[in-house]
C-alpha cells in the first residue's frame, strides 16, 4: 500500500522522555512526520542531568528479561516484536545482571537520540510549551512523563476539572566500582540465576542490620513543602527509610532479603545482603538495588558507609526525591489514549499512571501507533487484552477505579485469568506453568493483532528495525 505524504500536518509530541522518542519512532515508521518538543535545556528538571531524550532517571534497569514466566519480560517481547526503538537501544547497551535487563543508561539515551534526529521524518524543537497546544496542532501526544512543567500541568487540570493525583519517586544512590572492599564483599546472581555472578552483595549480621535500621530510622530527611505533605508515595518504589519505619524486618523480606545468596567467607546465608548492580557499560558504576532515599546527602553518606564492604564507598550519584503526578486516566481517557474533553491531546507515558520504564514505552508505542493510523485513515484497534501491552491499557483506560487508582507496573493480575480448560484437557498445576500458558497466549494474540493491522509499506518491510 502506498501512502502519499503530500502536505500531511506532523503529529507532535510533548517530551522526549522513553514514552516520546518511542511514540515519534512508531509515528515516523508509519511515514508520518513527527516533531518532538523537549524543554530541556531550556528549562530542568528535578531529577533529569543531561538533556540526553530518553533518559533513564531513577535505574538501569528494565527488570526481568524472562518473556516466558514474567509479565514484564513479556512485555518486553511484546514490544521487540513491534518494532520498539527502547528496546532495541536496550538490548544494544545491555550489561550483566542475572535474569534482569540492564543498560548502561548514558548508551542507551545515546543510541535513541542518534536515531531519532537522524531520521528524516522527525523534527526536534528544543523548546518548553507552557500551555494547551496550540489549535492548530490538530494531533498531539503529551508525554511530559511525571515531572510535566507546571504551566502544562495546570492547563490540563483546568481543562479536565480533575484534581491530579501525586506520589513522590525516589532515586537510588550510584556507588563507583574501585571504592568498594571485595574483601566483604563478593559477586554472585540470586540462586546463581543468569550466566554470570552479576551482582555485589554486602552482608550484615543481625547486630550490623539493627544498628542500620536504627540509623535509617534517625536519619535527617528532606523536609516536604506544605502542599506536599499528603502526598502518598507510589508503593511499588518507597523510599528505604519509608520501608524501615513499616518494621524491624521489612527491609530482610525486601531489597535486603538475603536468600538464594551465599557468603563465601561463612559458607551461610547472611542476616541481610545489601545488593549492588552494574549502572554502565564499563561496570565502573554500580547502583544500591532498592535503596531509593530522601535523606539529606551527608546522612547517606554517613549511613550508607555502614554497610559492610562500602565503608570507603564513593558516590557517583546520591538518592534523591521528586513529586511526580499523573492524571486520573479511568476518567479521563479512552481507550486510544485521547483526553475525553479534547480528543486531539494523546498522553502517553508516566503521566497515564504507568509505571516502570518499560510501561511508560509501551504506553509511547501505542499512542504513537494510534496517531499514526489516525492521520493516515487507516482503522487499528487496541491490542487484545490478553496481551501485556493490551492489559496495560484496559486498566489505565478503564480497568482501574477511578477512586482509586495508583500507578501500576505491568503484572499477571492485569491479564483475563486463563480459559476454561477443554474436556480431557491437563490441567495446569503450578503458578510457573499458568504463566507460560499466559504468555503464549499473548504473544499468540499480539502476532493475530499485527496481522490485522494494515501498515504502509514503510512499516511492513522494517518490523524488524
Amino acid at each position: 500500500m502506498s501512502i502519499s505524504r503530500v502536505k500531511m500536518n506532523p503529529v507532535h509530541i510533548i517530551g522526549g522522555g522513553l514514552a516520546g522518542a518511542e511514540a515519534a519512532w512508531q509515528i515516523a515508521r508509519s511515514g508520518v512526520p513527527a516533531v518532538i518538543h523537549e524543554m530541556r535545556p531550556v528549562r530542568g528538571t528535578e531529577a533529569h542531568l543531561t538533556d540526553g531524550l530518553a533518559e533513564l532517571v531513577c535505574s538501569n534497569s528494565f527488570r526481568s528479561d524472562d518473556a516466558e514466566h514474567n509479565a514484564v519480560g513479556l512485555l518486553h517481547e511484546e514490544m521487540r516484536r513491534c518494532g520498539s526503538l527502547i528496546m532495541s537501544a536496550a538490548d544494544a547497551t545491555r550489561i550483566p545482571a542475572g535474569g534482569a535487563l540492564a543498560v548502561d543508561r548514558v548508551g542507551v539515551s545515546r543510541a535513541v537520540s542518534q536515531q531519532l534526529e537522524s531520521h528524516p521524518t522527525i523534527a526536534i524543537r528544543r523548546e518548553e510549551i507552557t500551555g494547551l497546544p496550540p489549535e492548530d496542532w490538530d494531533s498531539v501526544i503529551v508525554a511530559t512523563g511525571p515531572l510535566t512543567a507546571p504551566a502544562l500541568s495546570n492547563a490540563i487540570l483546568d481543562l479536565t476539572g480533575e484534581d491530579a493525583l501525586a506520589f513522590f519517586d525516589a532515586i537510588a544512590p550510584v556507588v563507583y566500582k574501585e571504592s568498594i572492599d571485595f574483601s566483604t564483599a563478593w559477586f554472585q546472581s540470586r540462586y546463581d540465576k543468569g550466566d554470570t555472578a552479576d551482582y555485589i552483595n554486602c552482608p550484615l549480621d543481625e547486630a550490623q542490620y539493627i544498628a542500620f535500621i536504627d540509623a535509617l530510622r534517625g536519619g535527617d530527611t528532606t523536609q516536604f513543602k506544605e502542599w506536599e505533605k499528603d502526598t502518598p508515595y507510589f508503593e511499588g518504589c518507597l523510599p528505604i527509610e519509608v520501608m524501615a519505619e513499616r518494621g524491624l524486618d521489612t527491609l530482610r523480606f525486601g531489597p535486603m532479603k538475603p536468600v538464594g545468596l551465599t557468603d563465601p567467607r561463612t559458607g551461610r546465608r547472611a542476616h541481610a545482603v545489601v545488593q549492588l548492580r552494574q549502572d554502565n557499560a564499563l561496570g565502573t558504576l554500580y547502583n544500591i538495588v532498592g535503596f531509593q532515599t530522601k535523606l539529606k546527602y551527608e546522612a547517606q553518606k554517613a549511613i550508607f558507609r555502614t554497610i559492610p564492604g562500602l565503608e570507603g564507598a564513593r558516590f557517583a550519584r546520591l538518592g534523591g526525591i521528586h513529586r511526580n503526578t499523573f492524571l486520573n486516566s479511568p476518567q479521563l481517557l479512552d481507550p486510544e489514549l485521547r483526553l475525553n474533553a479534547m480528543p486531539r491531546l494523546r498522553f502517553a507515558g508516566q503521566i497515564t499512571g504507568v509505571e516502570g520504564y518499560v510501561e511508560s514505552a509501551a504506553c509511547g508505542l501505542l499512542a504513537g501507533r494510534f496517531a499514526a493510523s489516525h492521520r493516515l485513515g487507516v482503522p487499528l484497534a487496541p491490542p487484545p487484552g490478553t496481551t501485556a501491552m493490551g492489559a496495560l491499557l484496559n486498566h489505565i483506560t478503564g480497568g482501574a477505579t477511578g477512586d482509586t487508582f495508583q500507578p501500576m507496573n505491568i503484572n499477571f493480575g492485569l491479564f483475563p485469568p486463563l480459559e476454561a480448560l477443554e474436556p480431557g484437557q491437563k490441567r495446569r498445576k503450578g503458578r510457573r506453568e499458568r504463566r507460560a500458558a499466559q504468555g503464549r497466549r499473548a504473544l499468540d494474540a499480539l502476532e493475530r493483532w499485527l496481522e490485522a493491522t494494515v501498515l504502509p509499506d514503510s512499516v511492513a518491510s522494517n518490523k524488524t528495525a
